[in-house]
């Protein structure tokens, strides 16, 4: 039921972003509103049930204006406030990314590595999965993954099925598999 949900929210939001040539701008509020959203003292505030909607509405407003975000994101966040669907907001957020990368021919790409990863680096990449793929566009995400030890993994493709590991980690999982079965 819940994916279902997101999954009407996050498009029609990006319906709307697009009817209003407004689909990137509205994207990187998604971006912003993840990350606020990703604390769970400012979700459970307006989840919680014994707050009035108009201290909601006035908390959406502050972080609409700290956020800088679009008019339609704003209200959008308050059709969710007043439709009780805001806790369903970090699986829209989500949802919104997909449906968009869908819109705009776009591969997600998540890179993790050791270290960050200068921009030179990153555009080999993106160039590598625009071949892979025939992706109009690519988007990179990094995280820090100091567990791989040295080298890097790219994952992309529909959730992340397909898998490029160069990471020192895997390279020492593949000689202990190989040790093993001598």
């Amino acid at each position: 039921m819940s994916s279902q949900v997101s999954e009407i929210y996050a498009t029609a939001l990006a319906d709307l972003a697009k009817a209003n040539n407004t689909l990137q701008p509205t994207c990187n509020d998604v971006e912003k509103l993840a990350k606020t959203f990703s604390d769970p003292t400012v979700l459970n505030l307006l989840v919680n049930p014994t707050v009035e909607l108009k201290k909601k509405r006035e908390v959406i407003d502050l972080i609409a204006e700290s956020l800088s975000l679009l008019p339609h994101t704003s209200n959008f966040l308050n059709v969710l406030i007043d439709s009780n669907r805001i806790d369903f907001v970090n699986e829209i957020m989500k949802e919104f990314e997909v449906v968009y990368n869908k819109m705009t021919k776009t591969e997600l790409v998540v890179v993790k590595s050791v270290v960050k990863l200068e921009a030179p680096h990153l555009a080999q990449v993106a160039r590598l999965v625009q071949r892979l793929t025939g992706a109009r566009n690519v988007r990179i995400r990094t995280v820090i993954d100091e567990s791989l030890i040295a080298g890097f993994t790219i994952r992309f493709g529909s959730s992340g099925s397909k898998v490029i590991d160069m990471s020192v980690k895997k390279q020492l999982q593949d000689i202990t598999a190989l040790v093993q079965g001598i």
